[in-house]
């Protein structure tokens, strides 16, 4: 059987035991579960701060751990889409109260007490989800004790109407391959972040997204909200002649005429393979 390495958690030396009989591997294990506790966890292809960036892991997240090495990183799978990779284990703990709010401001600042004139502890992204326990005046207070503005957050089961306008709050942020908050984002996260606040689960690449995302469109035909892929590339349509997108050209969330996106991808040898269209 042929296997996404992308998103199936095994190695030549390591593997989930529910692949056993299924891959080759010299050991299998359970896995435990554990929390991304910090702001942003990033994923790495290796166990290195140098490897490369497959993907971040936000705030609140779960992940199974099958693997944490003496140098401190630990391997897993994240639960909300599949992704395996290496984090840093001191970004991760043991789950003790579940999350019952998430961030809705693109980033906020969590705080250790109920003074915004303290050393903020940590930053959230836009989908970090937190377990809040009281409220401090305008802060909300979470079960790790930090105050976080409460104005920046929404109960778990709150979503955004308008994608687009989700996507639109991005414009400038940096492009980071990997990436996935207003530090810094690729395209595919920003569909993945965009989608995710609006209740759609979405996976993390674009050719994923193309393959389970909407329904066939055509460019001849945009509607704001569609997405328009080239082969590792995505765009949001913003109507008929507009579309944003996080790109390497720009090197950031950037507006422009579809067109003229169109001719300049073109010109570099990739032509669109797909519209879809979500609704």
């Amino acid at each position: 059987m042929n296997f996404d390495p992308r998103i199936t958690p095994a190695r030549p030396d390591l593997a989930a035991s529910h692949l056993r009989g299924k891959v080759k591997a010299e050991r299998f294990a359970e896995g435990t579960m554990q929390e991304v506790i910090a702001g942003i966890a990033p994923l790495r292809k290796e166990p290195s701060h140098g490897a490369p960036l497959l993907t971040e892991a936000l705030c609140g997240e779960r992940i199974t751990i099958y693997e944490t090495d003496e140098e401190g990183w630990a391997w897993g799978q994240l639960e909300s889409d599949n992704y395996v990779g290496w984090l840093p284990a001191v970004t991760l703990l043991a789950p003790e109260a579940p999350p019952t709010h998430k961030v809705t401001a693109l980033r906020t600042l969590a705080f250790p007490g109920p003074s915004i004139k303290l050393p903020p502890v940590d930053g959230l992204p836009l989908g970090a989800r937190i377990a809040v326990v009281r409220q401090d005046d305008s802060f909300a207070v979470t079960a790790a004790g930090l105050h976080v503005p409460a104005r920046h957050l929404a109960p778990l089961d709150a979503v955004e109407s308008d994608f687009v306008a989700v996507v639109e709050r991005f414009a400038g942020v940096p492009y980071l391959w990997g990436g996935k908050s207003s530090l810094g984002l690729d395209c595919s996260g920003l569909v993945q972040v965009a989608l995710t606040a609006c209740g759609v689960k979405c996976p993390r690449d674009s050719d994923m997204q193309e393959s389970a995302l909407g329904k066939p469109a055509s460019l001849a035909g945009l509607q704001s909200g569609d997405l328009i892929f080239w082969k590792g590339h995505v765009a949001i349509a913003r109507g008929r002649n507009s579309m944003i997108h996080a790109n390497a050209f720009h090197m950031a969330v950037a507006i422009e005429p579809v067109a003229e996106a169109l001719a300049r991808i073109g010109a570099a040898g990739s032509q669109v393979t797909s519209v879809r269209r979500l609704k």
